[in-house]
């Protein structure tokens, strides 16, 4: 009976893959307009060449690890091709968003033309590509792995590696893609608007270019892969810990009533909210006010509504199959938290609410009291998720344990197919509005274009914010599977051991480290970017009086070199760190270490995502003619703010999600290897 729930959930995902393709086809059919098509092009052949020369290097290190993984013999053959595939969907993810983002970002531009709700659709439709086509390539790779590995021995030992693989293409992705996007970012800014008080994506900005591409590296490439890897390792920790859904829970009642069962449960809430998240996206629609909160609720009627049909659907799916309706309410603990953590972000960061309104006015002091304020609207803006997702934890693991636990993760994600398209709209508007600036257009098509902009700014936000809760919620999820998996139990942990407590103070220090060497790599790579923008309006003449043309190549070629050296250290260090303190430590020292890994990166992760967002949005605020409008004082003041969070919300803190994953998936994957390793101390 399990195995037809799963081919059930391989129709699912490619009912999901084929939405996406009509999607992309008909965006692909709309109007591309011949001004802005030569700039697109040039942002496209960018991308494309950047995201090429990524794939190598990781194809490298994937080689590495997989040749490892299979000669290992507690491993195998089995983990090391499971290993394989999880990366190759992971990048093909990222890559499927990234050419949909390049190739829609010209026809938002022209259908806005036309009316601020065509450019929009435009926009959440080349967003909904991306969105279906992670979920969907998710569900659909664990199924094929279901089918052809469940009645092996091995299984619940193979398919941590599937998560392993996509986790390694996701660190490296969103760590190459958002120093990438920052340094360029960074380099038009300070030069452009804070020395020569030029517009924003003015054509006379060498940066430009680079800036649009690292757009669609970054913030789409990069977070596709991560947003995958959350997918799929939310199912994985739920299905590894298939055996204790057996076990009575705090009720006193059976939960699940059989280990297969257990298995496909989450596979099919997963499924549920493909469904669920195909119906939020066709419900999506604007009229023409250029008001955030139009914007902002056109979009709350799709995720809301997907969030109460994948609630209607897991309660049908339960009932339906006979388990423990304290499995549902477990699901649901997750689903809410995720809402509510969305909303939690979108009021710290939306210039529609206080917090980010006082940042902006704070600008009329100066660039100081911008980043003081900013910095603590960031900081107390991880009280309400951290409370949520504590409320979660302690709502799933009194109605399911410590399998109620890891499916609360996968109610949270269930939506992800419309939560990820809001996500990938956000540098789709981004670039249009790009494109509308430098090919000229007229200036009510640039207002509708901010407009669209600043929701995808909220947008953005919002998704890092909903990114964040799930990592937590997945880490989580994975420590148990972990613990599980090596036999480690209750009465074996004991705070007061050495090995547990050094364990506790090094994974703390790890985020520290991660976010150090991300804003360090984004701060080099940004130098060479200004010094780049500066010697070209030095020395060729005319082109401060737009009399002649800035090489945009070159920065393009600057950022795409730096970057991908950069990106290097941060991503073996997350590699390595679990492995060496595996050994080091033994199985208790990294428990350790996994549990001060997740807690430190999870409030840093909020802290740089919420704070980075709240500046960007309080320059937004301002542009709209607040506080003196552009040119002002105050406007610079912002404009620094907003450099300063940019690698914060665009690398540090988006790359800190996979960080904390990819730790405990490394640490399930090893489980057989140093499951009776005791350390060396």
């Amino acid at each position: 009976m399990e195995g037809i729930w799963i081919w059930l959930t391989v129709i699912v995902a490619i009912l999901g893959i084929g939405v996406a393709a009509y999607f992309a086809w008909w965006v692909t059919k709309q109007k591309e307009g011949d001004k802005v098509a030569v700039i697109a092009k040039a942002i496209r052949e960018g991308a494309s060449a950047f995201l090429g020369r990524e794939y190598k290097l990781l194809a490298i290190f994937v080689a590495v690890v997989f040749i490892i993984l299979t000669v290992v013999p507690s491993l195998g053959w089995r983990v090391g091709v499971t290993f394989l595939f999880g990366a190759i969907t992971s990048g093909l993810s990222g890559f499927i968003g990234m050419k949909i983002a390049t190739n829609s970002n010209s026809r938002t531009a022209t259908a806005a033309e036309k009316s601020l709700n065509s450019g929009l659709k435009v926009a959440f439709r080349a967003g909904s590509v991306m969105g279906l086509s992670v979920v969907s390539i998710g569900l659909l790779g664990l199924s094929i792995l279901f089918l052809a590995f469940y009645n092996t021995d091995q299984f619940l030992a193979i398919i941590p590696a599937y998560g392993f693989g996509a986790s390694t293409v996701a660190i490296f992705s969103r760590v190459g893609g958002g120093i990438f996007t920052k340094a360029a970012d960074t380099g038009a800014d300070i030069v452009g608007k804070v020395e020569q008080n030029i517009p924003e994506d003015d054509p006379r900005n060498a940066a430009v270019i680079a800036d649009c591409v690292g757009d669609n590296v970054g913030d789409v490439a990069g977070m596709g892969a991560d947003l995958f890897e959350s997918y799929v390792d939310s199912i994985i920790a739920t299905v590894t810990l298939s055996a204790v859904a057996l076990i009575a829970g705090e009720s006193g009642t059976t939960l699940v009533g059989s280990k297969e069962l257990a298995c496909v449960l989450p596979m099919l809430i997963a499924g549920a909210g493909i469904i669920a998240s195909l119906i939020g996206i066709f419900l999506v629609r604007v009229g023409e006010k250029l008001q955030m909160t139009a914007l902002l609720n056109a979009l709350r009627k799709g995720t809301w509504s997907a969030a109460i049909l994948a609630a209607i659907f897991a309660f049908l799916i339960v009932w339906f199959l006979d388990v423990n309706l304290n499995i549902f309410w477990a699901i649901l603990s997750g689903l809410v938290a995720g809402v509510l953590i969305g909303e939690s972000t979108n009021y710290y960061t939306s210039y529609v609410y206080n917090p980010t309104k006082n940042v902006s006015k704070s600008g009329q002091t100066g660039a100081a009291t911008v980043i003081i304020s900013g910095f603590a609207n960031g900081l107390m803006s991880t009280l309400p998720p951290v409370v949520i997702v504590g409320i979660a934890i302690l709502l799933a693991h009194y109605f399911g344990g410590v399998y109620g636990v890891a499916i609360a993760g996968v109610g949270m994600l269930a939506t992800l197919g419309i939560q990820d398209a809001t996500d990938a709209y956000g540098p789709i508007a981004d670039n249009a509005g790009g494109l509308v600036e430098m090919s000229g257009l007229p200036h009510e098509i640039r207002d509708r274009t901010d407009a669209l902009d600043s929701l995808g700014n909220t947008t953005a936000a919002t998704g890092k914010g909903f990114a964040v809760g799930s990592a937590a919620l997945t880490s989580l999820a994975l420590l148990l599977s972990y613990t599980q998996a090596v036999g480690l139990k209750a009465d074996e942990v004991n705070l007061l051991d050495a090995n547990i407590i050094v364990g506790l103070f090094l994974g703390a220090l790890l985020p520290a480290v991660f976010c150090a060497l991300t804003m360090n790599a984004v701060g080099k790579t940004g130098y060479s970017i200004v010094n780049e923008v500066r010697r070209q309006f030095k020395e060729i003449p005319g082109l401060l009086e737009g009399k002649a043309k800035a090489d945009y190549k070159r920065c393009v070629d600057i950022c795409t070199r730096d970057s991908l050296k950069e990106m290097i250290l941060p991503g073996v260090i997350t590699v390595l760190s679990p492995i060496v303190i595996g050994f080091v430590l033994g199985k208790q020292g990294l428990a350790g270490f996994l549990t001060g890994s997740t807690v430190v990166g999870f409030i840093l992760a909020i802290t740089f995502s919420n704070a980075g967002g709240s500046w960007d949005n309080a320059k937004k605020y301002v542009e709209t003619g607040a506080f003196g409008g552009k040119g002002s004082d105050t406007h610079k003041s912002t404009v620094i703010g907003d450099t300063v969070g940019d690698p914060m919300k665009d690398t540090s803190g988006p790359a800190l999600n996979i960080m904390i994953k990819l730790a405990s998936i490394i640490a399930v994957v090893l489980a057989p290897v140093i499951a009776n390793f005791t350390g060396l101390f």
